[in-house]
């Protein structure tokens, strides 16, 4: 996998004097490539933490900047011949096109070229104009790059659009916090890599293709379709274009065009050269060739151009074929037909009074043959430009591969033995790990992982021997892990000693295996191995381990219970200071209150004495 930082900000050079438009941000710039493409992760993570953020008081972007360059420089991006290439533009927002850069006073065209100076920074932002979109989706098509537009929900809907007006485009909604973008590359890049639609790059209505396969069905019909999905790795499709002249175009210079078949977005096209034949000389009555009732027309046609045009009752090459004695023979025209519903000489010949003259091909080494012009050979599959793979692999008879010894298959491109299959150690048939087709290994996937090379004998995937040699680096390197013990680390380690090193990287010449752990103190460590020599096995193990920070869990305990009861102090205290004030302020106000009343100092007048009443209720007055 390859990782590229392409970061852009888009700036207006109405605003160019703003040097910190943000707090915290760095001038406005227009495009600054960051790093090539790179397997390098680490790097790529330091990249992006470190990337600069700029702002602009312009709320489109001028991501088409940064798209242009992106594809046209393509020995400062990295860009490999034989690759899929993949660019993700991530936005949330709009875009500028041709025609804004007249806003700022910049009206020179967009030329489509690179210009980035030697620190990777785009130097004409002030000098030149946006790319269109049609520049944009020219520049895809040439180069073979799927775009991936990665916008927020608010942005979908226009990308959605865009990408339908560039080639081998997709949109798709990336989260406002982005955590989704790994998904959605992933779910994008299945997309992409599960299909594969033909195209050309025709640009009038002169020339007509169709496009026709069976897809996945190989055994079907054949259907008008260009494109074929849910294709997996290894799965072989074929497509068939069948090219039809409508009409000449009126200027002579484009009889002669070049049509161009290609995969969207694979770096590989069939070329065509497409010569018209809509006017010959000899077609006309001036040429010294051109002869009326003529002997080599049997004094029964017009011969032009070397060929006879017979008049209404005669047919045939010569037209040495009277239409009358057809009529007197109902069965000779008949007898051209391989059925009632073929074609009259299989439509490539013709019927001279009841026989087949078949046509020749310019090619002498092509011939078609047989009763009914049905044979041919030269219309059997080719593959890599062979017919039937070479002479050496087989011939064509009849529309059909007829192989050699050693040879099989419908072109004659598969191994009639499993030699080529077995691994130089014969170990076992793909090293157990695929099936042997005509010759090739087709390797398996597991739920371990995929096996690749060519005898299926690699799995960049896989966890290999990663397990197996774990607690040996951990002792012998790190005095770590259930070998920690220096007598267990010396009876079970025998088979090598570690060669530390301060960054582990693997050597694809050497074969290297990576292998990444994590131990019980939540340290990360890697280390590589390298068994192709079966007496000896090379480590080279990570010389320290990268380990989280020391975290002392008893101090932030006991700070924790100790702000706690320093917060319930405060809050209590504060709870009583507050209450004595307030006990305070009311006591005042009753003391006030007392003093300034008058009727405390004398007798009320309106009181009266309480008086008391008794009566015995058995006294009779006696």
């Amino acid at each position: 996998m390859a990782i590229c930082v392409i970061c852009r900000l888009d700036w207006t050079p109405t605003f160019s004097p703003l040097l910190e438009p943000c707090s915290g941000c760095v001038a406005p710039y227009g495009y600054h490539n960051l790093m090539q493409l790179s397997t390098d992760a680490n790097r790529f993570t330091q990249e992006v933490r470190g990337a600069h953020v700029s702002g602009n008081l312009d709320a489109p972007e001028g991501g088409f900047d940064a798209i242009m360059q992106a594809i046209v420089c393509r020995e400062q991006i990295g860009w490999r011949e034989k690759a899929r290439r993949l660019l993700l533009f991530s936005t949330d927002a709009g875009f500028h096109y041709a025609g804004d850069g007249k806003l700022g006073g910049v009206i020179t065209p967009n030329d489509g070229e690179c210009h980035l100076d030697k620190d990777g920074r785009y130097t004409h932002s002030t000098v030149q104009d946006y790319p269109s979109i049609s520049q944009i989706n020219v520049k895809v098509k040439q180069n073979a790059i799927n775009v991936i537009f990665a916008v927020t929900a608010e942005e979908l809907s226009v990308y959605e659009k865009l990408s339908r007006l560039v080639e081998g485009s997709s949109a798709a909604k990336l989260s406002n916090d982005s955590s989704n973008i790994v998904s959605l590359v992933r779910e994008q890049y299945n997309k992409i890599s599960s299909s594969v639609e033909m195209k050309d790059n025709r640009t009038d209505n002169v020339i007509d293709v169709k496009y026709y396969s069976r897809c996945r069905n190989a055994g079907g019909q054949l259907v008008a379709t260009n494109r074929c999905e849910g294709l997996k790795v290894g799965d072989m499709v074929t497509f068939e274009a069948q090219i039809t002249l409508m009409q000449c175009p009126n200027d002579p210079r484009d009889w002669h065009q070049v049509l161009q078949i290609y995969p969207v977005g694979i770096n590989e096209s069939l070329t065509i050269d497409i010569e018209m034949l809509c006017s010959c000389s000899c077609e006309h009555p001036s040429d010294s060739e051109y002869r009326t009732q003529a002997d080599e027309c049997s004094n029964a046609g017009t011969y032009k151009c070397g060929i006879c045009e017979c008049d209404g009752q005669n047919h045939g090459q010569r037209c040495e074929c009277s239409a009358l004695d057809s009529a007197l023979e109902p069965g000779m025209v008949d007898a051209c037909r391989m059925s009632n519903s073929s074609d009259e000489c299989s439509n490539r010949g013709q019927c001279v009074c009841g026989v087949c003259v078949c046509e020749r091909r310019p090619n002498p080494d092509e011939v078609i043959e047989g009763r009914y012009c049905e044979c041919d050979n030269f219309s059997c599959d080719r593959p890599g430009g062979l017919l039937c793979s070479g002479p050496d692999h087989g011939r064509c008879v009849c529309g059909q591969c007829e192989c050699r010894d050693g040879w099989t298959g419908p072109a004659c491109d598969c191994r009639a033995s499993n030699d080529t299959c077995m691994p130089p150690d014969g170990s076992e048939l793909c090293s157990g790990h695929g099936t042997c087709e005509c010759g090739i290994c087709r390797c398996m996937v597991t739920d371990e992982g995929r096996y690749t090379g060519r005898y299926c004998e690699k799995c960049p995937t896989c966890s290999g021997r990663c397990n197996e040699f774990k607690h040996c680096v951990q002792c012998q390197q790190y005095k770590t892990g259930p070998l920690a013990e220096p007598e267990d680390c010396a009876t079970n380690c025998t088979l090598f000693v570690p060669i530390p090193v301060e960054k582990v990287m693997i050597d694809e010449k050497r074969n290297d295996n990576k292998c990444t752990f994590y131990d019980e103190d939540d340290c990360r460590f890697e280390f590589t191995y390298n068994d192709s020599d079966q007496d000896k096995v090379t480590v080279m193990a990570q010389e320290n381990r990268e380990c989280p920070p020391k975290v002392f869990m008893l101090g932030i305990a006991l700070a924790v219970i100790a702000a706690v009861v320093l917060i319930g102090m405060a809050v209590l205290l504060l709870w009583k200071v507050l209450t004595s004030i307030h006990d305070r302020r009311e006591f005042a106000r009753f003391e006030k209150e007392r003093m300034m009343a008058k009727w405390d100092t004398g007798e009320n007048p309106i009181y009266k004495q309480a008086t008391t009443t008794f009566k015995n209720p058995t006294y009779a007055g006696k």
